[in-house]
């Protein structure tokens, strides 16, 4: 049966009491609830919306139906008129990752009295609560302290009470280090009335008290040390759980939701582990747990083989969970049924599953925006589009990242070279002692079709703009340089190696070039005078041969500089000898306004200014095809790159298309 429209006067008490701190009350005397009485509850959720508010992609200045809060803003409308009983819960993500984002955050910067285009949003449908994801610290605590309405008791905060959203926001795991204290509140309780029915089938309205408790991944100390060090300290997940637990079990709640922004991993439990929600489902006293931040689906068959996880009906060790996808293309819903025994509500396991609903069913099959979204950020929605259309610049050079894991670098090579120019001028000064050690460059693609058919950096040739320089640099990092040697740049790029699938040259069958469990964004790619070859059929470790610099071998004692992003010098993605420890640059400056700030200087770009690819691929014969896929009608851009060993095999249908790749030449 197809959801019905929500009822007018349903939706303005849902919108009144989120006004009024995200509780809401259905019509009706409440009553307790005697044993053997059932209730039917829904826990919505919404994370890793990144701030897209709207259906808009910015880099390519038209609408984009596949994403947009607007839309998911619908989804919720219509759970709430399948299900009178819900609960909306957010998981974090939430204030930064889009052009409008960084406009509120760093251009024309909200005031203490403004509230942020996305929470106002969120305001407009109404929340229950919400948590606090890693993206959230990239602006910095007194951005975050302001935005969310939370007076933070740490070193260069001021303790002011500015405009935030009108819901709670819970988080256990991140305490200030002045006095040891969170700085959001580690957990609540909320309530609102519910219908039930007795055994005997009469309609009840009973009140049910929802405790919520929140956490982070604890490398936020990694990614953003440039905001966090010296402020705050983080602990593990199951810690702060076991910590706080008690405190809000005392308040004797119906149910526990644990809204924790990460995912599941079943790899030894460490404190600093990112995405810990196995480990946090067998902790007592979470009767459901939210997930976020891996950017996937749950349930779903990314899962299926995870033990005492069931990835169809959406159980992590017994506990319900759900992870409902990220940029507003989702909105996660677990359907629970509560049976009442002994004087308290008890989950029914065997009649309670999880579901992700996503916006869109298939091509031009989405579900339409809410119209009351749009006018909310309208205004700054237009400013950041003039904003983006400032000219910087002119490039001759088509600037893709269409077939960046194949070998085109044109996307990556302006970064690079902004990124040496910038150390190159800025180190000896701090370092003279370095002037003289050779300066590389490392780059990812960051948009390499993990969000879609369109999310992928492309800039034409012609003017350039600060949206070009965004669409090349997707995040707000800071740049920062770190001391290495021979030993460490190969180690470096073994590690971004295992972007790819070990190749067996023998195997008469089609093999897929991408692992798809490691990241487009921590497949770097350095330049700087280096070339290298990377051998597929090697296993992972064993796989750059023929590292040169300006076609010399290199040592493994030889020096480098190499100009990074704070995120990857500080240990993100795992890298070896990357902990922050050989940091000796930490720039003050973003990353991507210093590639802005250079294509302005260059004032034109072409083939001349850009180093060319720095690696190939070891050349391999192979008995099968090697494919991969990409986006559809993209196969002139690889031949206009010098890619001529890639061919078509088919359109998906989808908007992508799946290649071949001939690796022996």
């Amino acid at each position: 049966m197809s959801p019905r429209p929500l009822p007018f006067v349903f939706a303005a008490i849902v919108f009144t009491a989120a006004m009024l701190g995200g509780c809401t009350s259905l019509p009706g005397r409440t009553t307790s609830a005697p044993d053997g009485a059932r209730a039917s509850v829904a826990i919505l959720e919404t994370t890793d919306i990144h701030s897209n508010v709207l259906s808009y992609d910015y880099y390519r200045l038209q609408p984009d139906d596949s994403l947009g809060y607007e839309r998911t803003a619908t989804l919720i409308r219509r759970a709430r008129a399948q299900f009178p009983n819900s609960f909306l819960f957010d998981d974090g993500d939430t204030i930064q990752g889009s052009v409008l984002a960084d406009y509120q955050a760093m251009v024309k910067p909200v005031t203490c009295t403004q509230e942020l285009g996305m929470y106002r949003a969120m305001d407009a449908i109404g929340y229950d609560g919400g948590t606090i994801g890693n993206h959230e610290f990239n602006y910095g605590l007194p951005f975050l302290a302001q935005v969310t309405g939370t007076p933070m008791d740490v070193t260069g905060n001021q303790r002011q009470h500015c405009a935030g959203p009108h819901f709670p926001q819970v988080l256990a795991n991140v305490f200030s280090t002045r006095d040891g204290k969170p700085i959001f509140k580690p957990w609540t309780v909320v309530r609102k009335n519910i219908t039930a029915y007795t055994a005997d089938g009469s309609k009840i309205v009973v009140p049910l008290r929802i405790g919520i408790i929140g956490f982070t991944p604890p490398p936020i100390m990694q990614w953003d040390k440039q905001h966090l060090a010296g402020k705050v300290d983080v602990s593990g997940v199951v810690e702060a759980a076991r910590k706080y637990l008690p405190q809000l079990q005392a308040q004797h709640p119906d149910l526990i939701v644990a809204l924790l922004h990460g995912g599941l991993d079943t790899t030894p439990y460490t404190p600093q582990m990112e995405n810990a929600g196995w480990y946090l489902a067998g902790v007592p006293g979470i009767d459901v747990l939210l997930l976020g931040h891996a950017h996937s689906e749950f349930p779903g068959p990314r899962y299926a083989d995870m033990k005492h996880v069931d990835a169809t009906r959406g159980f992590v060790r017994g506990t319900p969970a759900v992870m409902g996808g990220f940029f507003g293309k989702d909105l996660g819903v677990i359907q629970l049924v509560l049976d009442r025994q002994h004087g308290h509500w008890v989950i029914n396991h065997d009649e309670t599953h999880s579901e992700v609903r996503p916006i869109c069913t298939g091509k031009h099959q989405c579900v339409p925006a809410d119209p009351a979204i749009a006018p909310l950020v309208q205004q700054v929605h237009q400013a950041a589009i003039a904003y983006v259309n400032t000219p910087i610049g002119h490039s001759t050079l088509r600037l893709s990242s269409y077939f960046a894991d194949e070998g085109n670098m044109t996307a990556l090579a302006p970064v690079n070279a902004a990124q040496i120019d910038y150390v190159r001028r800025e180190l000896p000064q701090l370092h003279p002692e370095l002037a003289d050690v050779p300066v590389l460059g490392a780059a990812a693609a960051f948009r390499t079709g993990f969000g879609g058919p369109h999310d992928y950096t492309d800039v034409p040739a012609g003017p350039l703009t600060l949206r070009s320089a965004a669409d090349l640099y997707f995040y707000p990092n800071t740049l920062a340089a770190v001391k290495t040697d021979g030993a460490g740049l190969k180690a470096w790029l073994e590690r971004s190696a295992q972007r790819f699938n070990r190749i067996d040259p023998n195997k008469a069958g089609e093999q897929s070039l991408i692992n798809s469990h490691y990241v487009g964004y921590n497949f770097d790619q350095i330049q700087g005078g280096i070339h290298y070859l990377i051998d597929v059929s090697r296993p992972v470790g064993q796989r750059i041969t023929a590292l040169t610099w300006h076609g010399k071998p290199v040592t493994p004692a030889q020096p480098f500089i190499i100009a990074t992003n704070n995120y990857r010098a500080n240990g993100g993605g795992h890298f070896p000898g990357l902990d922050g420890s050989s940091i000796v640059l930490a720039a003050p400056d973003g990353t991507r306004e210093i590639l802005a700030q250079w294509l302005q200087r260059k004032k034109q770009i072409g083939a001349a200014d850009l180093e060319p690819t720095s690696w190939n691929f070891a050349p391999l014969k192979t008995r099968g095809a090697v494919v991969f896929t990409g986006a559809a009608n993209k196969l002139d851009v690889a031949k206009a790159a010098g890619l001529k060993n890639i061919r078509l095999l088919k359109d998906n249908g989808d908007g992508t298309a799946t290649y071949a790749i001939d690796l022996s030449h």
